[in-house]
């Protein structure tokens, strides 16, 4: 059980948080001082979360791969890596965590409480994966796979595969699809000083007289950006 002077929580409204957070995530610890470990960010003391973050990485990107694998066998290898990306990225799991009401158990240092830190998605994702890592350690990789899997179903559910693929990628196969030549792309202007430069980019292509333009930091987002505005436009033009 968690040291309630440390949490500065009285130690019944402690154990009442755990046993509502271990129903959430759908795991009862035999060692609960593991899951204490596992809530504890690096700001609150040296027995850390750390380390179980380091192992729950592991398991949770293996999990998502093994879940978008078997959920969609017409993705290439590609689109599943962009899939698991949005899955596992600090946001994907700051979802996960908010579905837990994570932020109220997380054991923060004074500074990391009073900056905001319960509501900091970096966070709550590594406290996500410090808990799968600590599921791991104490009932082992099958285990800690089934209990991790039920963690993403509803996020697998709503996946929109059709924008599994980069912008350019999407815009080049409608357009080849029907026929017309690839698209192009120019770079209108670039602003700014050599460190902090804006890349305005038009994208064109033999289907309409209309273009897409994309302003971004570098020109590979730029072109991604106007490649995304031009394909909704031939999209509603259908």
């Amino acid at each position: 059980m968690a040291d309630s002077s440390m949490t500065g929580a009285p130690r019944s409204t402690v154990k009442l948080t755990h046993v509502a957070l271990q129903r959430a995530i759908g795991y009862q610890f035999a060692d609960e001082a593991l899951l204490v470990r596992a809530l504890t960010h690096r700001s609150f003391g040296a027995d850390n979360n750390e380390r179980l973050e380091f192992i729950g990485d592991g398991i949770v990107n293996a999990v998502a791969a093994n879940l978008l694998y078997h959920s969609f066998p017409a993705l290439d290898e590609g689109d599943l890596s962009r899939l698991r990306s949005k899955l596992v990225s600090k946001e994907g799991l700051a979802r996960v965590a908010a579905r837990f009401d994570l932020s109220a158990s997380i054991r923060l240092g004074a500074g990391e409480r009073k900056s905001g830190g319960r509501q900091r998605a970096s966070i709550l994702a590594d406290a996500v994966e410090a808990i799968a890592g600590a599921v791991l350690i104490e009932s082992g990789f099958d285990v800690a796979s089934n209990v991790v899997a039920t963690w993403f179903d509803e996020d697998v559910a709503s996946l929109d595969v059709s924008r599994s693929r980069d912008a350019k990628t999407r815009l080049q196969e409608w357009l080849q699809g029907r026929g017309h030549s690839l698209p192009q792309y120019a770079v209108r202007s670039i602003s700014g000083e050599d460190h902090h430069q804006m890349f305005d980019v038009v994208c064109s292509c033999d289907a309409t007289d209309v273009t897409g333009e994309g302003s971004a930091s570098s020109r590979k987002k730029a072109e991604q950006i106007a490649a995304d505005a031009l394909l909704e436009i031939l999209s509603n033009d259908r």
